[in-house]
């Protein structure tokens, strides 16, 4: 142990750690924090907090639209064809789904992982994991298969979320078919460059962004999982969208016929002012931009034919090939920055709450790996279908407005 702390202590001062130093020093069980001084990779962190205050520059010159597919405009034919080669990918168990679930329902006024938010919809109570499930069920009754879950969860949620589900009895989904991961974890960093001190003499750490499921499921084996379970197409989404389509052959089979290894879903801007980020190409890359880092010209820009040139909006709807996922876990993304407020331990050892952001935050976002790659497959679809999130207690993205667009679309499919 003393060469354990030995090594700490060292690393604490040469990365200028005078407050870890001094609380190391006071305390008596040094260990939990002497392990997790060690497990830091503290030249990363540094060397994060030091970019902090660089513009994130984007030259407009070279961001261009996107090609994108309709799916209400599909000639019969060819959503036959997409339809045809993605139930077979379906069909033949070669297709699973991953539900990101990190997330606590805080914003929503819930205790707990967003998962387990209870909302009603049409006129009963289920949980938003309770709604995945059901869309899980849906397509293995049509397509006679059990669709392997994989379900990312953050450090924080991942007890609460096994334990959920299992008093739930996983809605039963069959358990053998349920697989959990942990997305990383980053230091928070205050304004100095000091690591924050949590109430438990602790580093305190958050969630380091959805963009780090690429090397979370490398980590925790779950591409090797999928691999020996010849999986060969999976998509990811978020656990807050109630009417998130998880099981879409049209989507499948349209990115295997355009020989792209990448797709995603999204619908159309509302207006050119709405605060969402947008499918694009920038030098030539597929990426997502924004609606911060696009100007205004741009966003209201339409084509011939009246249509928004920037108007694909990300839902949060991916798809990929096993090759991608296996890809993109051997990359490392790039790191966007957040100021936030920390709750922190003095060196007084009193517990201070904060009124305004005094930390740091670093997050790596998931879209950010598209550019990865030549091209991508975009299906639009009907926003009044496939998208009804879960973000804010009240107002815009709202249980309220969520469950009136889940409603209205169990009545027309009921028509």
């Amino acid at each position: 142990m003393y060469n354990e702390y030995e090594n700490a202590k060292s690393k604490l001062e040469k990365f200028n750690q005078a407050n870890l130093l001094n609380l190391l020093n006071r305390l008596d069980d040094r260990t939990e924090l002497v392990n997790q001084v060690n497990s830091i990779n503290f030249e990363h962190i540094m060397d994060l907090y030091k970019k902090v205050k660089e513009p994130n520059y984007i030259d407009v010159n070279k961001i261009e639209h996107i090609n994108y597919v309709d799916k209400s405009k599909l000639l019969d034919k060819n959503l036959e064809e997409y339809t045809k080669i993605g139930e077979e990918i379906i069909k033949n168990g070669q297709y699973a789904v991953v539900t990101m679930a990190g997330g606590q329902g805080t914003r929503l006024g819930h205790i707990g992982p967003k998962g387990t938010f209870k909302i009603n919809v049409n006129k009963e109570e289920k949980y938003l994991f309770q709604i995945i499930v059901e869309s899980l069920q849906k397509a293995n009754n049509k397509y006679n298969v059990i669709i392997p879950w994989y379900i990312m969860t953050s450090s924080e949620n991942k007890n609460q979320t096994v334990e959920f589900l299992e008093e739930n009895n996983y809605f039963d989904y069959p358990k053998e078919k349920v697989k959990f991961f942990v997305q990383g974890n980053l230091p928070l960093v205050d304004t100095k460059g000091e690591l924050i001190i949590d109430k438990n003499c602790l580093i305190k750490e958050a969630s380091d962004g959805n963009g780090s499921i690429y090397q979370s499921m490398k980590k925790d084996g779950i591409i090797e999982d999928m691999k020996k379970n010849n999986i060969k197409w999976i998509f990811v989404g978020g656990v807050d969208n109630i009417l998130l389509k998880i099981v879409d052959p049209v989507l499948t089979g349209l990115t295997i016929k355009e020989n792209n290894k990448i797709s995603s879903k999204s619908v159309v801007k509302t207006n050119p002012k709405e605060k969402v980020g947008v499918f694009c190409k920038i030098a030539g890359k597929p990426k997502v931009i924004e609606y911060t880092e696009l100007p205004e010209d741009m966003a209201c820009k339409k084509d011939v034919n009246g249509e928004l040139v920037f108007g694909e909006v990300n839902i949060l709807s991916h798809l990929y090939s096993i090759e991608a996922l296996e890809e993109l876990s051997n990359k490392k993304l790039p790191y966007h920055v957040a100021f936030k407020k920390a709750n922190y331990l003095d060196n007084n050892n009193n517990f201070i709450q904060v009124d305004k952001p005094n930390a740091y935050k670093f997050e790596a976002f998931i879209f950010d790996a598209f550019e990865e790659y030549e091209d991508m497959s975009i299906l639009r679809v009907k926003r009044e279908e496939e998208f009804a999130p879960i973000k804010n207690a009240e107002g815009p993205d709202s249980p309220e407005t969520a469950c009136k667009l889940y409603n209205n679309f169990i009545k027309l499919q009921n028509k």
